[in-house]
Protein backbone atom coordinates (compact mmCIF):
# COMPACT_ATOMS: atom_id res chain seq x y z
CA UNK A 1 0.00 0.00 0.00
CA UNK A 2 1.43 3.44 -1.09
CA UNK A 3 1.98 6.09 1.60
CA UNK A 4 -0.21 9.20 0.59
CA UNK A 5 1.90 12.25 -0.56
CA UNK A 6 2.57 14.74 2.25
CA UNK A 7 2.05 18.12 1.56
CA UNK A 8 4.84 20.89 0.49
CA UNK A 9 5.86 22.29 3.90
CA UNK A 10 7.88 25.89 3.95
CA UNK A 11 10.27 25.76 7.17
CA UNK A 12 10.71 29.47 7.85
CA UNK A 13 12.94 31.68 10.13
CA UNK A 14 14.94 29.40 11.67
CA UNK A 15 17.73 31.31 13.43
CA UNK A 16 20.20 28.12 12.17
CA UNK A 17 19.81 25.89 9.25
CA UNK A 18 22.26 23.20 10.20
CA UNK A 19 22.76 22.10 6.45
CA UNK A 20 25.38 19.60 6.58
CA UNK A 21 25.68 20.01 3.10
CA UNK A 22 28.29 18.18 1.00
CA UNK A 23 29.22 15.04 -0.58
CA UNK A 24 27.32 11.52 0.80
CA UNK A 25 30.19 10.43 2.41
CA UNK A 26 31.26 10.19 6.43
CA UNK A 27 32.93 13.81 7.06
CA UNK A 28 36.58 13.14 8.86
CA UNK A 29 39.06 15.37 10.91
CA UNK A 30 37.66 19.23 10.49
CA UNK A 31 35.07 19.11 8.19
CA UNK A 32 33.52 17.15 11.16
CA UNK A 33 33.56 20.71 12.37
CA UNK A 34 31.39 22.18 9.39
CA UNK A 35 27.47 22.21 9.87
CA UNK A 36 27.10 24.18 7.06
CA UNK A 37 24.58 26.66 9.08
CA UNK A 38 22.38 28.67 6.89
CA UNK A 39 21.68 32.21 9.49
CA UNK A 40 17.62 32.92 9.53
CA UNK A 41 17.35 29.41 7.22
CA UNK A 42 14.48 27.68 5.47
CA UNK A 43 13.58 24.53 3.76
CA UNK A 44 10.98 23.18 1.38
CA UNK A 45 10.10 19.75 1.22
CA UNK A 46 8.07 18.81 -1.91
CA UNK A 47 6.36 15.32 -0.96
CA UNK A 48 9.17 13.13 1.04
CA UNK A 49 11.87 14.84 -0.31
CA UNK A 50 13.66 18.34 0.30
CA UNK A 51 13.44 20.96 -2.83
CA UNK A 52 15.32 23.58 -1.46
CA UNK A 53 17.01 24.98 1.11
CA UNK A 54 18.40 28.39 2.11
CA UNK A 55 17.91 32.28 3.21
CA UNK A 56 14.06 31.97 4.10
CA UNK A 57 13.36 35.33 1.98
CA UNK A 58 15.11 33.74 -1.03
CA UNK A 59 12.48 30.46 -0.70
CA UNK A 60 9.70 32.47 -0.48
CA UNK A 61 8.21 32.91 -4.02
CA UNK A 62 9.15 29.10 -4.71
CA UNK A 63 7.07 28.74 -1.74
CA UNK A 64 4.30 30.52 -2.82
CA UNK A 65 4.47 28.88 -6.28
CA UNK A 66 4.27 25.67 -4.67
CA UNK A 67 1.59 26.79 -2.61
CA UNK A 68 3.42 25.44 0.63
CA UNK A 69 1.98 25.19 4.49
CA UNK A 70 4.13 27.24 6.63
CA UNK A 71 5.48 26.61 9.39
CA UNK A 72 7.27 29.13 11.46
CA UNK A 73 10.11 28.40 13.30
CA UNK A 74 10.48 31.59 15.40
CA UNK A 75 14.21 31.63 15.62
CA UNK A 76 14.69 27.98 16.57
CA UNK A 77 17.26 25.61 14.95
CA UNK A 78 16.32 23.14 12.45
CA UNK A 79 18.95 20.16 11.75
CA UNK A 80 18.71 16.57 10.30
CA UNK A 81 16.94 13.96 12.27
CA UNK A 82 19.17 11.87 13.91
CA UNK A 83 20.30 8.76 12.69
CA UNK A 84 20.78 6.09 15.39
CA UNK A 85 23.05 3.31 14.27
CA UNK A 86 23.45 1.34 16.86
CA UNK A 87 20.54 -0.08 19.29
CA UNK A 88 18.89 -3.10 20.61
CA UNK A 89 15.64 -1.95 20.75
CA UNK A 90 13.37 -5.79 20.68
CA UNK A 91 13.63 -7.17 24.19
CA UNK A 92 10.87 -8.13 26.84
CA UNK A 93 10.76 -6.40 30.74
CA UNK A 94 13.64 -4.78 31.59
CA UNK A 95 16.80 -5.32 33.61
CA UNK A 96 16.80 -3.65 36.91
CA UNK A 97 17.77 -6.81 38.73
CA UNK A 98 21.57 -5.70 37.19
CA UNK A 99 21.10 -2.17 37.39
CA UNK A 100 20.95 -2.82 41.37
CA UNK A 101 23.82 -5.91 41.47
CA UNK A 102 25.84 -3.14 39.23
CA UNK A 103 25.50 -0.73 42.05
CA UNK A 104 26.10 -2.94 44.74
CA UNK A 105 29.31 -3.50 43.05
CA UNK A 106 28.90 -6.65 41.06
CA UNK A 107 30.97 -6.49 37.53
CA UNK A 108 29.33 -6.75 33.83
CA UNK A 109 30.54 -10.85 34.05
CA UNK A 110 29.55 -11.36 38.05
CA UNK A 111 26.18 -10.19 36.34
CA UNK A 112 26.43 -12.48 33.48
CA UNK A 113 27.67 -15.41 35.48
CA UNK A 114 25.03 -14.99 38.00
CA UNK A 115 22.18 -15.66 35.13
CA UNK A 116 21.42 -12.16 34.97
CA UNK A 117 22.68 -9.98 31.99
CA UNK A 118 22.17 -10.92 28.12
CA UNK A 119 20.51 -14.73 29.44
CA UNK A 120 17.98 -12.77 31.38
CA UNK A 121 16.32 -11.29 28.68
CA UNK A 122 17.11 -14.24 26.57
CA UNK A 123 14.09 -15.66 29.09
CA UNK A 124 12.23 -12.94 28.70
CA UNK A 125 12.03 -12.84 25.13
CA UNK A 126 11.22 -16.78 24.96
CA UNK A 127 8.39 -16.02 27.32
CA UNK A 128 6.89 -12.99 25.18
CA UNK A 129 4.62 -13.04 22.25
CA UNK A 130 5.64 -11.45 19.05
CA UNK A 131 2.93 -8.97 19.93
CA UNK A 132 4.39 -8.23 23.21
CA UNK A 133 7.84 -7.80 21.76
CA UNK A 134 6.01 -5.06 19.47
CA UNK A 135 3.61 -3.42 21.45
CA UNK A 136 6.84 -2.57 24.04
CA UNK A 137 8.87 -1.71 20.95
CA UNK A 138 6.33 0.35 19.43
CA UNK A 139 5.70 2.37 22.61
CA UNK A 140 9.58 2.62 22.15
CA UNK A 141 9.64 4.36 18.95
CA UNK A 142 6.99 7.06 20.39
CA UNK A 143 10.18 8.11 22.24
CA UNK A 144 12.80 8.17 19.78
CA UNK A 145 10.62 10.22 17.37
CA UNK A 146 9.47 12.75 20.59
CA UNK A 147 13.35 13.04 20.80
CA UNK A 148 14.61 13.72 17.09
CA UNK A 149 15.33 10.36 15.84
CA UNK A 150 14.04 9.76 12.56
CA UNK A 151 15.94 6.46 11.23
CA UNK A 152 16.98 3.74 13.60
CA UNK A 153 19.22 0.40 13.38
CA UNK A 154 17.17 -2.06 15.39
CA UNK A 155 19.42 -5.36 15.85
CA UNK A 156 18.07 -8.85 16.96
CA UNK A 157 20.51 -10.30 19.62
CA UNK A 158 18.02 -11.66 22.67
CA UNK A 159 16.83 -14.79 21.20
CA UNK A 160 19.97 -16.66 21.27
CA UNK A 161 17.96 -19.79 19.78
CA UNK A 162 17.50 -19.74 15.87
CA UNK A 163 13.61 -19.54 16.18
CA UNK A 164 13.52 -16.62 18.73
CA UNK A 165 15.97 -14.50 16.62
CA UNK A 166 13.89 -15.29 13.53
CA UNK A 167 10.70 -14.50 16.25
CA UNK A 168 12.82 -10.84 16.58
CA UNK A 169 13.58 -9.97 13.22
CA UNK A 170 10.28 -10.71 12.11
CA UNK A 171 8.76 -8.00 14.67
CA UNK A 172 11.13 -5.91 13.43
CA UNK A 173 9.58 -6.41 10.15
CA UNK A 174 5.92 -5.79 11.60
CA UNK A 175 7.10 -2.57 13.13
CA UNK A 176 8.78 -1.38 9.98
CA UNK A 177 5.25 -1.69 8.50
CA UNK A 178 3.36 0.14 11.04
CA UNK A 179 5.57 2.70 12.31
CA UNK A 180 6.64 6.14 10.14
CA UNK A 181 10.02 6.08 11.35
CA UNK A 182 13.11 4.48 9.68
CA UNK A 183 13.94 0.95 10.84
CA UNK A 184 17.42 -0.97 9.77
CA UNK A 185 17.24 -4.58 10.83
CA UNK A 186 20.75 -5.94 11.87
CA UNK A 187 21.23 -9.92 12.74
CA UNK A 188 23.12 -9.68 15.80
CA UNK A 189 24.29 -13.41 15.16
CA UNK A 190 26.62 -13.90 18.13
CA UNK A 191 26.01 -11.78 21.12
CA UNK A 192 25.92 -14.55 23.85
CA UNK A 193 26.36 -18.20 24.03
CA UNK A 194 23.05 -19.65 24.93
CA UNK A 195 22.70 -21.68 28.49
CA UNK A 196 22.05 -24.70 26.43
CA UNK A 197 25.13 -24.75 24.77
CA UNK A 198 27.67 -23.14 27.76
CA UNK A 199 30.38 -25.92 26.67
CA UNK A 200 30.24 -26.18 23.34
CA UNK A 201 30.89 -22.76 22.43
CA UNK A 202 32.01 -23.80 18.62
CA UNK A 203 28.78 -26.13 18.27
CA UNK A 204 26.65 -23.34 18.71
CA UNK A 205 29.20 -20.77 16.67
CA UNK A 206 28.87 -23.27 13.77
CA UNK A 207 24.94 -23.65 14.07
CA UNK A 208 24.53 -19.50 13.85
CA UNK A 209 26.98 -19.72 10.76
CA UNK A 210 25.35 -23.25 9.07
CA UNK A 211 21.58 -22.43 9.58
CA UNK A 212 20.91 -19.27 11.41
CA UNK A 213 22.61 -16.53 8.86
CA UNK A 214 20.98 -19.00 5.80
CA UNK A 215 17.68 -18.78 6.90
CA UNK A 216 17.76 -15.23 7.94
CA UNK A 217 19.42 -13.87 4.62
CA UNK A 218 16.80 -16.37 2.86
CA UNK A 219 14.12 -14.45 4.18
CA UNK A 220 15.03 -11.09 3.50
CA UNK A 221 15.01 -10.01 7.15
CA UNK A 222 18.27 -8.26 8.10
CA UNK A 223 20.75 -5.91 5.77
CA UNK A 224 23.26 -6.05 8.55
CA UNK A 225 24.83 -9.08 10.74
CA UNK A 226 27.06 -8.42 13.51
CA UNK A 227 29.10 -9.75 16.40
CA UNK A 228 29.89 -9.20 20.07
CA UNK A 229 34.07 -10.05 19.88
CA UNK A 230 35.22 -9.20 23.16
CA UNK A 231 36.86 -10.90 26.38
CA UNK A 232 33.59 -13.11 28.08
CA UNK A 233 32.12 -13.33 24.60
CA UNK A 234 33.60 -14.18 21.31
CA UNK A 235 36.99 -14.50 19.80
CA UNK A 236 38.25 -13.20 16.75
CA UNK A 237 38.43 -16.17 15.43
CA UNK A 238 34.47 -17.11 16.08
CA UNK A 239 33.87 -13.87 14.91
CA UNK A 240 35.27 -13.82 11.35
CA UNK A 241 33.62 -17.39 10.55
CA UNK A 242 29.97 -16.24 11.31
CA UNK A 243 30.29 -12.87 9.49
CA UNK A 244 32.16 -14.18 6.61
CA UNK A 245 29.20 -16.78 6.67
CA UNK A 246 26.94 -13.38 6.71
CA UNK A 247 29.25 -11.87 3.32
CA UNK A 248 28.70 -14.53 1.36
CA UNK A 249 24.58 -14.53 2.42
CA UNK A 250 24.84 -11.14 1.06
CA UNK A 251 25.05 -9.67 5.07
CA UNK A 252 26.66 -6.37 5.71
CA UNK A 253 29.17 -6.86 8.77
CA UNK A 254 29.37 -4.75 11.42
CA UNK A 255 31.36 -5.74 14.73
CA UNK A 256 30.71 -4.75 18.54
CA UNK A 257 34.83 -4.15 18.72
CA UNK A 258 37.44 -3.48 21.48
CA UNK A 259 34.55 -2.22 24.31
CA UNK A 260 36.25 -4.72 27.63
CA UNK A 261 38.99 -5.63 26.00
CA UNK A 262 41.54 -5.08 23.11
CA UNK A 263 40.88 -8.11 21.26
CA UNK A 264 41.99 -7.26 17.53
CA UNK A 265 37.95 -7.09 16.62
CA UNK A 266 38.14 -3.64 14.78
CA UNK A 267 41.40 -4.94 12.68
CA UNK A 268 38.90 -7.64 11.73
CA UNK A 269 36.27 -5.39 10.91
CA UNK A 270 38.50 -3.40 8.76
CA UNK A 271 40.11 -6.37 7.44
CA UNK A 272 36.16 -7.56 6.66
CA UNK A 273 34.90 -4.86 5.07
CA UNK A 274 32.23 -4.07 7.96
CA UNK A 275 30.15 -0.86 8.16
CA UNK A 276 30.68 0.10 11.36
CA UNK A 277 32.86 -1.09 14.26
CA UNK A 278 31.52 0.15 17.71
CA UNK A 279 32.73 1.06 21.13
CA UNK A 280 36.25 1.01 20.76
CA UNK A 281 36.82 2.04 24.06
CA UNK A 282 40.14 -0.11 24.25
CA UNK A 283 42.09 0.83 21.07
CA UNK A 284 45.85 0.34 20.95
CA UNK A 285 48.24 2.88 19.10
CA UNK A 286 48.04 1.70 15.56
CA UNK A 287 44.55 0.80 15.71
CA UNK A 288 44.10 4.97 15.45
CA UNK A 289 46.01 5.04 11.87
CA UNK A 290 44.52 1.98 10.90
CA UNK A 291 40.59 3.31 11.05
CA UNK A 292 41.48 6.28 9.89
CA UNK A 293 42.74 4.67 6.51
CA UNK A 294 40.11 2.60 6.65
CA UNK A 295 36.42 3.31 4.96
CA UNK A 296 34.70 1.73 8.38
CA UNK A 297 32.63 3.93 10.47
CA UNK A 298 33.79 4.09 14.42
CA UNK A 299 30.80 4.50 16.30
CA UNK A 300 30.98 5.48 19.81
CA UNK A 301 28.38 4.52 22.39
CA UNK A 302 29.31 6.73 25.21
CA UNK A 303 26.07 6.04 26.88
CA UNK A 304 26.94 2.69 27.78
CA UNK A 305 29.98 3.77 29.89
CA UNK A 306 27.96 6.69 31.83
CA UNK A 307 24.70 3.68 32.87
CA UNK A 308 27.83 1.19 33.92
CA UNK A 309 29.34 4.40 35.84
CA UNK A 310 33.11 3.66 33.88
CA UNK A 311 35.70 6.48 34.57
CA UNK A 312 36.42 6.49 31.00
CA UNK A 313 35.40 7.03 27.34
CA UNK A 314 36.09 6.25 23.82
CA UNK A 315 39.15 8.21 22.51
CA UNK A 316 37.25 10.40 20.19
CA UNK A 317 39.79 13.06 20.25
CA UNK A 318 42.49 11.00 18.64
CA UNK A 319 40.07 9.09 16.72
CA UNK A 320 39.40 12.36 14.70
CA UNK A 321 42.93 13.31 15.00
CA UNK A 322 43.95 10.33 12.99
CA UNK A 323 41.04 11.04 10.12
CA UNK A 324 38.60 8.09 11.54
CA UNK A 325 34.76 8.63 10.35
CA UNK A 326 33.35 9.20 14.23
CA UNK A 327 29.83 8.38 14.65
CA UNK A 328 27.76 8.61 17.77
CA UNK A 329 24.68 5.98 18.61
CA UNK A 330 22.80 5.24 22.02
CA UNK A 331 22.99 1.45 21.86
CA UNK A 332 19.64 1.53 23.30
CA UNK A 333 19.24 -1.98 25.35
CA UNK A 334 17.97 -2.90 28.55
CA UNK A 335 21.30 -3.81 30.44
CA UNK A 336 23.48 -0.90 29.67
CA UNK A 337 22.71 1.77 27.78
CA UNK A 338 18.48 2.37 28.60
CA UNK A 339 18.52 5.59 26.62
CA UNK A 340 16.67 6.73 23.78
CA UNK A 341 17.88 10.30 23.89
CA UNK A 342 20.34 11.25 21.32
CA UNK A 343 20.68 14.75 22.38
CA UNK A 344 21.93 13.49 25.99
CA UNK A 345 24.63 11.18 24.13
CA UNK A 346 25.62 14.75 22.35
CA UNK A 347 25.96 15.46 25.58
CA UNK A 348 28.06 12.63 26.77
CA UNK A 349 30.21 13.08 23.89
CA UNK A 350 31.18 17.25 24.53
CA UNK A 351 31.94 17.24 28.46
CA UNK A 352 33.48 13.00 28.85
CA UNK A 353 35.27 12.77 25.23
CA UNK A 354 36.01 16.53 24.81
CA UNK A 355 33.97 16.26 20.79
CA UNK A 356 32.76 19.70 20.32
CA UNK A 357 29.41 20.49 19.74
CA UNK A 358 29.47 20.85 15.93
CA UNK A 359 31.72 17.14 15.68
CA UNK A 360 29.09 15.68 18.05
CA UNK A 361 25.70 16.63 15.55
CA UNK A 362 27.47 15.72 12.42
CA UNK A 363 28.66 12.15 14.14
CA UNK A 364 24.95 11.85 15.28
CA UNK A 365 23.65 12.69 12.06
CA UNK A 366 26.09 12.45 8.34
CA UNK A 367 28.15 10.02 9.29
CA UNK A 368 25.23 8.23 11.27
CA UNK A 369 23.64 7.53 8.01
CA UNK A 370 27.01 6.25 6.96
CA UNK A 371 27.15 3.89 9.07
CA UNK A 372 24.05 2.29 7.90
CA UNK A 373 24.74 2.66 4.23
CA UNK A 374 22.24 5.62 3.69
CA UNK A 375 24.22 8.76 3.44
CA UNK A 376 22.68 9.35 -0.06
CA UNK A 377 19.16 10.06 0.88
CA UNK A 378 19.61 10.85 4.81
CA UNK A 379 21.64 13.13 7.41
CA UNK A 380 22.21 16.50 5.51
CA UNK A 381 19.49 19.02 4.80
CA UNK A 382 19.91 19.29 0.60
CA UNK A 383 18.09 19.35 -2.22
CA UNK A 384 16.94 15.47 -3.07
CA UNK A 385 17.66 14.18 -0.35
CA UNK A 386 14.52 12.94 2.27
CA UNK A 387 13.00 15.30 3.99
CA UNK A 388 13.93 14.10 7.97
CA UNK A 389 14.39 16.88 10.07
CA UNK A 390 13.60 18.08 13.76
CA UNK A 391 12.91 21.94 14.97
CA UNK A 392 15.13 22.28 18.04
CA UNK A 393 13.49 24.92 20.80
CA UNK A 394 16.91 26.99 20.79
CA UNK A 395 18.21 29.54 19.24
CA UNK A 396 22.07 28.44 18.78
CA UNK A 397 22.85 24.68 18.12
CA UNK A 398 25.36 24.62 20.74
CA UNK A 399 22.79 24.56 23.50
CA UNK A 400 21.30 20.97 22.62
CA UNK A 401 24.23 19.51 24.51
CA UNK A 402 24.70 22.18 26.87
CA UNK A 403 21.55 21.88 28.41
CA UNK A 404 21.99 18.18 29.24
CA UNK A 405 19.12 15.63 29.83
CA UNK A 406 16.59 18.24 28.53
CA UNK A 407 14.56 17.15 25.39
CA UNK A 408 14.93 20.13 23.07
CA UNK A 409 12.61 18.54 20.39
CA UNK A 410 9.67 20.56 19.27
CA UNK A 411 8.89 18.68 15.83
CA UNK A 412 10.24 15.44 13.83
CA UNK A 413 9.82 15.30 10.49
CA UNK A 414 10.17 11.78 8.99
CA UNK A 415 9.80 11.59 4.71
CA UNK A 416 8.15 14.97 5.04
CA UNK A 417 5.66 14.52 7.14
CA UNK A 418 5.54 15.64 10.77
CA UNK A 419 5.64 12.42 13.08
CA UNK A 420 5.75 14.27 16.84
CA UNK A 421 4.70 17.78 16.85
CA UNK A 422 3.04 18.04 20.42
CA UNK A 423 2.14 21.99 20.08
CA UNK A 424 2.47 24.83 17.89
CA UNK A 425 5.44 26.31 17.07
Amino acid sequence: MKRPIPPSLFFRNASQLLTLSGPPIPRRGAAMGELGIIPDGGVLTEGEKISSAGASRALEREALWRRAEAIDCRGRVVMPGFVDSHTHLIFAGGRVNDYELRLQGKTYQEIAEAGFGIQSSAQKVREASADELQNQASALLAQFAAHGTTTIEVKSGYGLEIDQEMKILRAIQSLQKATKLELVPTLMALHAVPSSYRDRRAEYVEEVATRLVPQVAGAGLAEFIDCFCDRGAFSVEDCRRVLEAGKRHGLIPRIHAEQLAHTGAARLGIELGAASADHLDMLKGADFRALGRSNIIATLLPGANFHLGLRFYAPARALIEYGAAVALATDFNPGTSPTLNMQFILSLACAQMRMTPAEAITAATINGACAVRRGERLGSIEAGKQADLVVMDVDDYREIPYYFAVNHCMMTVKRGRAIYAPGQL
